[in-house]
């Protein structure tokens, strides 16, 4: 039975009104997460953000990891922030006008906080620091009136994040010559045996202390102590340093930057459904040359920070400025590509399996968190700990991966959803919605 208002009639859309590209995207996003999320799981989480080189740095670490920034790294947050944003625009379709019914509103509020008690499930129950729901739960919040705003808006409000960091970050870029200028002269200085003036001992100075970052310092090595023994006592050792860690990523003001994020992305992912372009109601010609022009700048960009993080010097970096804007073009391009696979017979044979994970994505990213923090890596079940690098932990990802969507399709073909999708449903429409699927 339907919620009605009027002649507004509400329910979950199922079935053959299900849009097949955005089952994939959703697919393809939620299981890709797991390969940025297992590294964090399996730790030494510590050391990890001091030195990425700490948990492996093998030839075959070192390309691993360097595919992963350069293709993937937040680009699957992006998938997943512009399908909130196209999600919203499928929710409101029927609340379009200035005067559209109230109770559209309504659900779509209840469906985010809902997400953000779910959210802080994830964190306090599952134990994972870095869940991604309640941040997209709140940013959700402030999302729905925006809808009516015009793709020639939606755009540059959306970029806003990308281009703030880009200019605190031109500010901190020209700082940086300036002093790799003023290292280089007092350098020289010592080179032709000058005595160093004031300015050159402050250069030098300020110098070792930024090439001092890349050692693993004191404080972190008691931080990293204190995780190897939470990682191998007992449970409630473990989940008090999880829970910690993400307090502490709360107080540095982690969630404020993650809603700015999500929000601004959503805004982007609003627009490419106003402009049929997420949802592939525009051209093989379009997608191909949206594919080429957005991979082309992101990819290009992202590699040349790759490069310049390899040096491991505390150079000016262009990734700085670049970072968030290549990482929406990555995510552009990713929407691109598969738009236009879907299009073709092979690729869209090789695609249709992601169709079953993105319908069962919310509980395929529970599930994530259950195997990684809860069964591999938890000193109450396997208890899993050591440095296996980022080549094993890609692997190791790679093959859960498989394996979720090779469920995901079994699951799909007995249920119309998840267990956590049929919870969220149930809660925000107030009513038990359809769990198994009937025979037609």
């Amino acid at each position: 039975m339907a919620t009605t208002t009027g002649e507004v009639l509400l329910n979950p859309v199922r079935g053959k009104a299900r849009i097949e590209v955005l089952d994939i995207l959703r697919g393809i996003a939620i299981l890709g997460i797991f390969t940025m999320n297992l590294p964090f799981m399996a730790g030494p989480s510590e050391l990890m953000l001091r030195d990425f080189r700490q948990i492996g740095w093998t030839p075959a670490d070192r390309t691993a990891w360097s595919i992963i920034q350069i293709f993937w790294e937040g680009t699957q947050r992006g998938l997943l922030e512009f399908l909130f944003g196209a999600a919203l625009m499928v929710l409101a379709a029927k609340a379009m006008k200035p005067d559209g019914p109230v109770a559209v509103a309504d659900l779509y509020i209840r469906r985010a906080l809902w997400l953000l008690l779910f959210g802080l499930v994830d964190v306090f129950l599952l134990l994972w620091p870095g869940d991604i729901l309640h941040v997209y739960a709140l940013a959700a919040l402030f999302l729905f009136p925006f809808r009516h705003l015009r793709p020639r808006s939606l755009i540059p409000l959306g970029l806003f994040f990308a281009t703030g960091i880009g200019i605190f970050a031109t500010v901190q870029y020209v700082e940086r010559v300036s002093l790799v200028a003023s290292v280089q002269t007092a350098q020289q200085h010592q080179a032709q045996g000058k005595p160093l003036d004031k300015a050159d001992k402050a250069a030098l100075e300020a110098w070792k202390k930024k090439l001092d970052r890349f050692k693993i310092d004191k404080e972190t090595q008691k931080k990293a102590e204190e995780e190897s023994k939470a990682r191998s006592g007992s449970y409630v050792g473990y989940a008090t340093y999880l829970w910690g860690a993400w307090l502490s990523f709360a107080a540095k003001g982690a969630i404020y930057m993650g809603v700015a994020e999500a929000f601004c992305a959503m805004l982007i992912g609003i627009a490419l459904w106003k402009m049929g372009i997420i949802q592939g109601q525009r051209s093989t010609r379009f997608y191909l040359l949206m594919a080429l022009v957005t991979y082309g700048l992101g990819l290009g960009a992202r590699a040349l920070g790759v490069m310049e993080m390899l040096a491991f010097q505390p150079i000016p970096k262009t990734i700085w400025i670049t970072g968030e804007y290549a990482r929406i073009a990555v995510s552009l391009g990713h929407v691109a590509l598969v738009n236009l696979l879907v299009r073709f017979r092979v690729s869209h044979a090789i695609l249709k399996p992601f169709v079953a994970a993105g319908q069962v994505a919310f509980s395929l990213y529970f599930l994530e968190q259950i195997i990684g923090i809860n069964i591999l890596f938890s000193p109450a079940a396997m208890g899993l700990k050591g440095v296996f690098g980022w080549a094993t932990l890609w692997g190791w990802a790679t093959g859960i991966a498989l394996l979720l969507l090779l469920m995901a399709n079994i699951w799909t073909r007995y249920f119309i959803s998840g267990p956590m999708e049929w919870a969220w449903r149930s809660l925000a429409y107030w009513r038990r919605q359809p769990f198994r699927r009937m025979p037609e």
